[in-house]
C-alpha cells in the first residue's frame, strides 16, 4: 500500500470531516434563533396570581369597545388607509420575533388598528391588541424605524405581562390572591380582572417595567430589521414634544428623559448584529 496516498487520504478525510462539521454548525447557527441580547431578567412572578386568559379576555373586550366607539365617530381607519397598512407591515415583521419572550404569544390573535386623533399615543393590550393614534405618526413625523420602536415597546409590555402583574398588585397581597383563587375559583378572579378592564389603557407602569419594555422592544425591532439607532431619535423627539405646556398623553405613562435615552444608547450595540443579520 502506498503510505503517501494513505496519508493524503487520511488528511483529506480529516479535512472533509472538519469542513462538514463546520458547515453543519454554520447551518445550525443560521437555522437557530440567537438568544436574547439584552438583559432584562425574568418576568414578575406576581403575574401568576391572576389568570392570563382572564386578563387577555378583558383586554379583548375593552379593545372591541374602543374600536366600536372610534367606528361610530368615523375615526377608525379603513383597511385601505395607507398609514394603517404601513403599521401592519411593521407588525408582520415584529410578531414572528415575539414567541421567545412569551410562548403564549403564539396563540394570540394579533390585531393592529389606527384611530384618528390628535393624541400622541399608542398601546398594545394583553393578548396582542395594538392601536396607534394618528397624532403620534403625524406630529412626531415617525419614520418606519421609529414607529417600529414604539410598536416593539408596546408589544413588550404585553409580552412581559406588565399589566397582569399590575393587576395582581392592585388587588391585594399575593397571599390573598392565592387564597381567593382556591376559595372562589379562577372564574371569579377573572371577573376581578375584567372589572378593571378600562384601566388597561391608562396603567402607569413602574420605571423597571418601562426599562424592560424599552430593551425588549429594541430587540424585537432589531430582529425585525429595523435600525436600533431609531430608538434614540424616537425618544429625542418625545422629549422635544414634551417640552411644551401640554405634553403628549403618551408621556404621562411613558416619561422620557436623558437616563432613558442613555440606557437605549448603551444597548444599541448589543442588538446591532441582530439588525444586520435581519437586513442581510
Amino acid at each position: 500500500m502506498c503510505f503517501l496516498c494513505e496519508g493524503k487520504h487520511a488528511a483529506w478525510s480529516g479535512r472533509r470531516a472538519f469542513l462538514l462539521a463546520a458547515g453543519g454548525a454554520a447551518a445550525a447557527a443560521v437555522a437557530m434563533p440567537l438568544r436574547a441580547q439584552v438583559d432584562v431578567g425574568g418576568s414578575s412572578g406576581l403575574r401568576n396570581l391572576v389568570p392570563a386568559e382572564e386578563v387577555e379576555g378583558a383586554a379583548t373586550q375593552e379593545y372591541s369597545k374602543l374600536l366600536a366607539q372610534a367606528r361610530a365617530k368615523g375615526a377608525l381607519a379603513p383597511q385601505s388607509n395607507s398609514q394603517l397598512q404601513r403599521l401592519r407591515r411593521i407588525a408582520t415583521r415584529l410578531i414572528p420575533q415575539t414567541a421567545q419572550w412569551n410562548d403564549r404569544a403564539r396563540q394570540w390573535h394579533w390585531e393592529v388598528n389606527l384611530i384618528g386623533s390628535k393624541q400622541i399615543n399608542a398601546f398594545c393590550m394583553p393578548g396582542g391588541k395594538i392601536a396607534f393614534y394618528t397624532g403620534i405618526l403625524e406630529q412626531l413625523k415617525l419614520t418606519d424605524d421609529e414607529a417600529a420602536m414604539i410598536m416593539g415597546h408596546e408589544m413588550a409590555h404585553a409580552l412581559r405581562e406588565h399589566a397582569r402583574a399590575r393587576i395582581a398588585k392592585s388587588q391585594g397581597t399575593g397571599t390573598l390572591l392565592s387564597l381567593g383563587a382556591q376559595l372562589l375559583g379562577l372564574g371569579q378572579l377573572g371577573d376581578m380582572a375584567a372589572s378593571i378592564g378600562t384601566q388597561l389603557l391608562t396603567l402607569r407602569f413602574s420605571r423597571e417595567d418601562e426599562t424592560d419594555a424599552d430593551l425588549v422592544g429594541l430587540e424585537l425591532a432589531a430582529r425585525g430589521g429595523y435600525n436600533p439607532q431609531a430608538s434614540v431619535s424616537l425618544w429625542q423627539k418625545m422629549e422635544q414634544a414634551g417640552a411644551g405646556a401640554n405634553g403628549p398623553s403618551f408621556l404621562s405613562t411613558h416619561p422620557s428623559g436623558p437616563d432613558r435615552i442613555q440606557q437605549l444608547q448603551a444597548n444599541v450595540p448589543k442588538v446591532q448584529g441582530l439588525y444586520q443579520r435581519a437586513r442581510s
